[in-house]
């Protein structure tokens, strides 16, 4: 495999790794208010999501923002709550505004994500000469492996709400409460080392 092929791998299974799961989990929450037929919104919803990750991911990752990873980690589980309590307020699902706080949210968290993300990445790249390349590739392996994560999620939405039947209101309710119970947890851990 040559070295953007690994790039990009590695990009794709730092998402789709379950030790990444914080990152999974944000997504998640992002996007379980949509169903298939919301297309052209979650479209919008994942471009900024990836503006705002991509964005730090490269600034952080060319040194040109350094901050520390203790609180970077503790913050990720916070726009997991704080998007998942967003979900609670959506009554209907017509999406009429056309710029709705949660693209907002998806920037802005996305900033976040993104410091998560270089300090993977930055272990990588030490020995690189030019990092521009292989920091391209491995953000496209982390859209793909985004992708797959909103598909998965969009078929379980269809399997619930389509075929079982549960109410929308409901199944977007009881998702984004298990989510805050992992993201509450994950605050707990890892408040311990930001005050240390």
């Amino acid at each position: 495999m040559d070295e953007l092929g690994m790039y990009l791998h590695l990009g794709f299974r730092h998402i789709m790794d379950w030790e990444a799961w914080d990152h999974i989990l944000f997504v998640l929450v992002l996007t379980i208010r949509y169903q298939w037929t919301d297309w052209k919104k979650l479209l919008v919803l994942i471009t900024a999501f990836t503006i705002g990750h991509s964005v730090t991911l490269a600034l952080s990752t060319l040194n040109w923002i350094n901050i520390p990873s203790a609180l970077i980690e503790f913050l990720i589980p916070i726009t997991i709550l704080f998007t998942a309590f967003s979900n609670y307020w959506v009554k209907t699902f017509d999406f009429k505004s056309k710029y709705p706080l949660i693209y907002f949210l998806a920037l802005f968290f996305g900033l976040i994500h993104g410091l998560g993300f270089s300090t993977f990445l930055k272990s990588m790249l030490g020995k690189e000469e030019s990092i521009l390349a292989p920091l391209f590739t491995f953000n496209i392996g982390l859209e793909l492996g985004q992708l797959l994560i909103v598909s998965i999620i969009l078929i379980i939405s269809f399997i619930f709400v389509s075929v079982l039947k549960v109410k929308r209101i409901r199944y977007v309710q009881i998702g984004s409460g298990i989510a805050i119970a992992f993201a509450l947890n994950m605050v707990l851990d890892r408040i311990v080392p930001l005050i240390k």
